[in-house]
């Protein structure tokens, strides 16, 4: 019996697969099976190989063929099995050499002319096989992926021919190239471009420097979207550890298309028409969704309340966990899901409320019914709620003596108030919860009463109330101040909701 090994993921969990291939002599004519809770498409493997055998001038034996997938109890997917099952039926004819083989994960899907072409999940499976001292054979378009992995022992073939040249000794395999680093500077724009709306820059540098969730709400044309799409500009670079992660999510997805390591933050903007399995991650496979490859960035939902509202009901529980897990009849997969929400929202359908000349007739009773399409505690979970009010075209054309501050230098301060956190408590103060954000969000008993006092006048609740001293934390950190003072309080207060369903209201 000839054993070599593969890989499945369950999520972010892998689970080695033996591949074990066994000829039985007895028939007078070949007969191939594939065994060990296979699905259509392992399955589908039998014949493409039967193909590739053919194309190379192959011929099996007339004996029964079986393949074993192990666990059997494991479901199997995916078409990189091609790979591993033809190697073990390569080692069980003499062709390749099984001793050698086992000491490598391989996957691949293969072509039916023997080209071995592009699947999903290299770069974890590198990682895998590198940390259980393996190596890895994989499609030669994935190799500077595996590479990422900081592997070495990696072999590439372009197709089958090249696998058997390299084990026979007729040609040799180098070790693939790593891809081009890429840099971390995103194509996001610069905050330079944004006409007016300090106050809703002061909202997004907050956001950046604490991790914290947000909310715009203003009229069409006020720039909602131009500021969302220039946050991952002004938030810190991601960690080593940060960038493997987040390229390893990706690479699970069939996202990283060889372009290297993801190191700028992800920015997924989600139109209101997504699925529930769209946004959360799922299918047959359990794939990660859009909050999974949001992971280490920015999550842009646009036009709020035009999402499905079940849909939106699924972030309550990964904003606050990190991670999101997925149950399926067959499975069940769990993502990291560590984004930072920013959302965009009109005040009500026509978007124009609070303005005489272009709001509706039925004002503001539609907007407080639009509003409401976004439940109470979604929105007590997005900690800055800002109004971002309409420029006048004529005041952009207007030239000012005063230069607008660049994306650099917002990103100067975030970074400097970001490091603060971290030597501090290790993580962003929008992870701050119970002992941890009592030692770092400490209040003198002056402040302390007056936030009492805010929180009873505004029917905060408790998860507003904590929400409020991390903002007050993250304000008191761009100012480089180690305590928190009132007007961190007083500003921090300024942005959570009075009167739901009064946004764009001029009361």
């Amino acid at each position: 019996m000839i054993s070599l090994y593969s890989i499945i993921f369950n999520g972010m969990d892998a689970t080695p697969i033996d591949v074990q291939v066994q000829l039985a002599s007895g028939l007078s004519k070949p007969e191939f099976n594939i065994i060990g809770l296979a699905d259509r498409a392992v399955k589908e493997s039998a014949e493409r190989i039967k193909n590739v055998l053919g194309a190379l001038n192959i011929s099996l034996p007339p004996k029964r063929l079986t393949v074993n997938l192990s666990p059997a109890d494991v479901e199997k997917s995916g078409s990189h099995f091609d790979l591993p099952i033809l190697c073990g039926i390569l080692c069980a004819l003499g062709i390749l050499p099984e001793d050698k083989l086992a000491h490598y994960l391989i996957l691949g899907e293969v072509g039916l002319n023997g080209t071995i072409v592009r699947t999903d999940g290299v770069l974890p499976a590198s990682v895998w096989a590198h940390n259980h001292n393996m190596g890895i054979i994989c499609p030669a378009a994935q190799g500077g992926e595996a590479r990422m992995a900081g592997h070495t022992d990696i072999l590439a073939p372009n197709h089958v021919l090249e696998l058997i040249n390299h084990f026979s000794g007729e040609l040799t395999l180098g070790v693939p190239d790593a891809p081009t680093q890429l840099t971390s500077t995103a194509t996001c724009g610069d905050m330079a471009d944004v006409h007016g709306q300090e106050s809703a820059k002061r909202a997004l540098e907050i956001a950046a420097a604490g991790g914290h969730a947000m909310l715009m709400v203003g009229p069409p044309g006020s720039g909602k979207t131009m500021l969302a799409s220039r946050l991952p500009g002004i938030m810190p670079e991601m960690t080593a550890e940060q960038i493997l992660e987040t390229s390893i999510i990706y690479s699970i997805a069939g996202q990283l298309d060889g372009r290297g390591l993801v190191r700028s933050r992800p920015f997924r903007s989600v139109h209101h028409t997504a699925s529930q399995v769209a946004l959360a991650g799922g299918g047959a496979n359990a794939h990660p969704g859009e909050i999974s490859l949001a992971h280490n960035g920015v999550l842009f939902l646009d036009e709020l309340p035009e999402f499905n509202r079940a849909t939106l009901e699924i972030l309550r529980q990964p904003m606050e966990a990190g991670r999101i897990m997925i149950s399926r009849a067959k499975n069940t997969a769990t993502y990291p899901a560590r984004f930072q929400l920013i959302a965009a929202m009109n005040p009500c359908p026509c978007g124009h409320l609070g303005n005489a000349a272009l709001s509706c007739s039925r004002a503001p009773r539609c907007a407080e019914a639009y509003q409401n399409k976004i439940s109470g505690p979604l929105l007590d979970r997005i900690d800055l709620h800002v109004d971002v009010d309409a420029v006048n075209p004529w005041e952009m054309n207007t030239v000012s003596d005063a230069p607008r501050e660049t994306s650099a230098q917002i990103r100067a301060r975030v970074v400097a108030a970001y490091n603060r956190q971290i030597a501090r408590q290790g993580c962003l103060n929008a992870r701050l919860d119970g002992p941890e954000l009592d030692a770092a969000a400490k209040l003198t008993p002056e402040l302390q009463n007056f936030l009492n006092t805010a929180a009873e006048k505004m029917g905060m609740s408790a998860r507003g109330y904590n929400r409020v001293r991390r903002i007050a934390r993250t304000i008191a950190d761009l100012a480089g101040r180690d305590a928190i003072e009132m007007s961190d309080i007083a500003e921090a207060l300024s942005y959570r909701p009075i009167n739901r369903g009064k946004y764009g209201a001029k009361i």
